[in-house]
């Protein structure tokens, strides 16, 4: 293995907020130390990473909503870094704009060279005053649209204009008994995720908005192909694929449940299989799951609660039956949407790093390859960590 380095994508655009931009780390390697490398400043809400070794680049989101009225700042987009071989210094490369507010998630096909985005949109409604055939007078509330994009890349891995958008549609219960938005976090469709699936010939959209997962075959040109409806106030969130056993697994954001889901990779069809609860049995207070991954060794499936505030582990057989094994405390949520949001494992899957947010910490733990079992190895300080990418690179000349 060559030298690891951890990009930690951080927020700092928003009042209240310390951090802003992307931090590089060299990691040791077992994963106890992170010795600082640098610092991107730009973009500002670096809330979803991804690396794409083939092109050395680094990709992120602008987590922003565009003002439409100067603009007075700068607008949601998607950024290229380039990253340097040797040392893992970034360089920023370009950006494209975001067709969509809140731009939350991204991955990337080297095949096609393509990169995806989901844009979840804003929560906040526009109040419009309507008058009716009748000469009555009504309110129509009119919501930010949330978006499947697709942007092609240049041979040196540059970010093109998009080349195709999905605008999706629908809504779930409103209100309902989420905390998010006083209830109204389901009143018009939230893309949270786009990831493609391991054949590279489909992208995966979890709306939350809808209670909907979403298959479209992927190009320049999306194909919608398949929708799997799930039970209403669920809202699947993010999903993650297991490299052995091919099965799929969803975080349900307003029930705190983890689902096992079966993909077909000649259709892109998904069916559901089992549920579970992310939370220990004897916790009751409000929570929402974000992040799931899935060891790279297979069969161990891991979780972060935003209320609980833990990383949690359970174990899937080739059926997809999940039995919770285990969790670990993280720093008390200051509300469910401010938590520790990310975890990424290193390429061997000897070790998790976590962006715990609410302590402004990037923490480390050692990861049991049987048990799936977290110890502690060590922590460095970052200012509003949302993400955590990791890069293999040459190993620098001594």
């Amino acid at each position: 293995m060559g030298r690891l380095v951890a990009f930690v994508g951080t927020y700092g655009a928003a009042p209240g907020t310390k951090g802003g931009g992307i931090f590089s780390f060299g990691v040791s390697q077992d994963g106890s130390t992170l010795e600082p490398i640098g610092h991107a400043p730009e973009p500002k809400d670096a809330g979803y990473l991804v690396y794409a070794p083939e092109r050395r680049r680094l990709y992120s989101v602008d987590e922003r909503k565009t003002d439409g009225r100067g603009p007075v700042d700068k607008p949601a987009a998607v950024h290229a870094l380039a990253v340097d071989p040797v040392t893992g210094d970034l360089a920023w490369e370009g950006s494209a704009i975001a067709p969509g507010p809140r731009p939350t998630f991204l991955d990337w096909s080297a095949e096609q060279g393509l990169l995806v985005s989901a844009n979840h949109g804003d929560f906040q409604h526009v109040e419009k005053v309507v008058r009716q055939a009748d000469g009555d007078w009504t309110i129509e509330y009119v919501y930010d649209d949330s978006t499947l994009v697709v942007y092609p890349l240049d041979a040196r891995g540059n970010i093109s204009r998009a080349c195709d958008v999905h605008v999706f549609s629908g809504k779930g219960k409103d209100p309902n008994f989420s905390l998010q938005n006083g209830g109204h976090a389901q009143s018009n469709p939230h893309a949270h995720c786009a990831v493609i699936d391991p054949s590279g010939s489909f992208v995966i959209v979890c709306d939350k908005g809808t209670d909907r997962i979403e298959t479209f075959r992927l190009g320049r040109k999306l194909e919608h192909v398949h929708s799997l409806q799930f039970p209403e106030e669920t809202g699947p969130r993010h999903i993650a694929f297991d490299p052995i056993n091919g099965l799929a697994y969803a975080t349900l954001e307003f029930s705190s449940q983890l689902a096992s889901l079966r993909f077909d990779p000649e259709t892109g069809e998904m069916s559901r299989l089992s549920e579970i609860s992310t939370l220990s049995a004897g916790y009751t207070g409000p929570n929402e799951p974000a992040e799931v991954r899935v060891h790279p060794g297979g069969g161990l499936v891991y979780v972060n609660n935003r209320g609980e505030d833990s990383l949690t582990w359970f174990r899937s057989d080739s059926d997809g039956r999940l039995v919770r094994l285990g969790g670990i405390t993280l720093a008390p949520s200051i509300h469910p949407g401010l938590a520790a949001r990310n975890f990424t494992f290193d390429p061997s899957g000897a070790f998790v790093l976590v962006a715990d947010r609410p302590a402004d910490l990037v923490r480390s733990y050692a990861v049991c390859p049987n048990t799936g079992a977290l110890t502690w190895l060590g922590q460095v300080h970052v200012p509003d960590p949302a993400f955590v990418a990791f890069a293999e690179l040459e190993e620098c000349a001594s």
